[in-house]
């Protein structure tokens, strides 16, 4: 039996995949690092409430087999540039590192379709700096989820996914190669793949969104 390590578990993903993970029997202890205290008695959770800004300061609490890092911000939500760069960038290197140190085996970060350290926009270079930092810190299972857009019920609306949603959608009926990964991708599919990985050996480490839907769906 396992101890799964979640940060994100009240986002659209994380807190997907926290309920998912509750309700098998794969991991007898999970730990969840929240900013506040959700409503949950399981004895099999450990809520640890975290001041994210002092990260560092519960190095003794990240430890487990396995590290789901699926925390993220828009610039609506928060626009002071360095708080976007510190939420985007320097909370998951710190995680990493933190969770290296303590020997967590594996490391699940939660990126995004067209992540680049070079790329033009700061959501999508923060992502793909993270990532390259990722591959430097040599878990022994390193898993780069890129979704394209995604389909579920958000608690915040966000006009460009109502607008771009079906725009895309159509779009992948006339996607071949490469371009099949925007086509948009139910949250499930992405838990359901993430999961999925994280139990089968694979010297892969990036999974673009095509890919993880078709894990989904055959498994």
């Amino acid at each position: 039996m396992k101890t799964a390590i979640i940060f994100g578990s009240s986002g659209l993903i994380g807190n997907e995949l926290f309920k998912t993970i509750l309700l098998n029997n794969y991991y007898n202890k999970i730990k969840v690092f929240v900013r506040s205290i959700p409503k949950i008695n399981n004895p099999k959770v450990e809520i640890i409430k975290t001041d994210f800004t002092k990260i560092k300061q519960y190095k003794d609490k990240i430890k487990g087999d396995e590290c789901f890092f699926c925390i993220g911000t828009t610039k609506k939500d928060t626009p002071d540039k360095d708080e976007y760069r510190r939420i985007e960038y320097n909370i998951p290197v710190d995680v990493a590192k933190i969770a290296k140190a303590n020997s967590v085996n594996s490391f699940f970060y939660i990126s995004s379709i067209g992540a680049n350290p070079n790329a033009s926009s700061n959501y999508l270079k923060n992502k793909g700096q993270v990532e390259e930092e990722l591959k430097t810190f040599n878990f022994s299972k390193l898993a780069i989820i890129r979704p394209s857009l995604l389909v579920g019920n958000r608690k915040s609306f966000r006009l460009g996914e109502v607008i771009f949603t079906p725009i895309m959608n159509t779009l992948a009926l006339f996607a071949f190669g490469s371009l099949k990964k925007y086509k948009p991708i139910k949250i499930e599919n992405v838990v359901k793949a993430t999961l999925y990985i994280s139990k089968n050996e694979s010297k892969k480490i990036i999974f673009e969104s095509d890919e993880l839907e078709k894990i989904a769906k055959s498994n």
